[in-house]
């Protein structure tokens, strides 16, 4: 395996990214979506098994997040960070030609994907979501109501503090998150907020053009993303294939979970069955 990093100007800043190659020629492409405050690098253990398993692992930095530019935690729009994901959907495309495509999003990064691919038809062979918060328990009904004009006139005021030992229920995860100087642990500024809750009520609208293979993985102790999020995906979708591995017990964080690897497998797993059937259609 080996890494390689990158940017590009994306929409809102420049966008860092790095990725995770395969020893061989890559089988599939994945871009790999983070959520927020945090950044591409704590998804390095994901990147490297998957690459192993023959697959091109491609990760960005959201504006406002991790080595890109932008105010601390602050996306700017859904619509900025959906777009720099399809830019960089296609410049991992143009580095493996041919191959399948795929995309795999965490928490926020799974909302992100799943706007680009409701809001108009992607390209892909499937798609991963972890934990996605599409019910999300997301601030105190003032603070709801206020937000919308905090997002106007202080966009990076912070509205919400993140409580990082609901992650994962491994201890040195929560350590390593807390001394990250990559993850921000201040309050989620209003534009951000605003920005997710009113994205989650519209991709609940637009899953009906929801149509690739879908695999959603989620912990049944999530107390970010309701576990029913994954019910909403699991009965909504315009998708024929899809597939919900609910984990009994685990936190937010499924790829952090001391159950891990079986959760890093699922997913392996899973992308490599649909290389297959994308080999077998072509």
């Amino acid at each position: 395996m080996t890494t390689d990093t990158g940017e590009f100007a994306g929409n809102g800043g420049r966008i860092a990214w790095r990725a995770w190659q395969p020893e061989s020629t890559a089988r599939g492409v994945i871009v790999l979506v983070h959520g927020v405050a945090e950044h591409s690098g704590r998804y390095e253990h994901v990147g490297e098994v998957l690459a192993g398993e023959g697959f091109a692992v491609y990760a960005l930095d959201h504006i406002g997040h991790g080595l890109s530019e932008g105010a601390s935690a602050n996306i700017g729009s859904m619509q900025a960070a959906a777009d720099n994901v399809a830019t960089l959907l296609e410049l991992a495309g143009a580095a493996h030609p041919g191959v399948p495509r795929f995309l795999l999003g965490h928490s926020m990064g799974s909302l992100v994907v799943l706007h680009l691919a409701t809001r108009a038809p992607v390209d892909v062979a499937g798609i991963v979501v972890s934990a996605p918060p599409l019910d999300i328990p997301l601030g105190n009904p003032v603070q709801r109501l206020a937000a919308p004009l905090l997002t106007r006139i202080a966009p990076n005021l912070g509205v919400l503090t993140l409580d990082s030992s609901t992650i994962s229920r491994d201890p040195e995860v929560v350590r390593a998150y807390d001394a990250d100087p990559l993850v921000f642990r201040g309050k989620l500024p209003a534009r951000t907020a605003v920005e997710i809750l009113q994205h989650t009520a519209l991709v609940k609208q637009r899953l009906g053009a929801l149509t690739p293979p879908l695999l959603v993985v989620h912990g049944t102790g999530d107390v970010v993303a309701a576990p029913s999020s994954a019910d909403v995906l699991e009965t909504g979708t315009g998708s024929p294939d899809v597939t919900v591995i609910r984990y009994p017990g685990l936190f937010h964080e499924v790829f952090n979970e001391p159950e891990r690897d079986e959760v890093i497998g699922d997913v392996a797993q899973w992308l490599s069955a649909h290389v297959s059937e994308g080999d077998a259609e072509s």
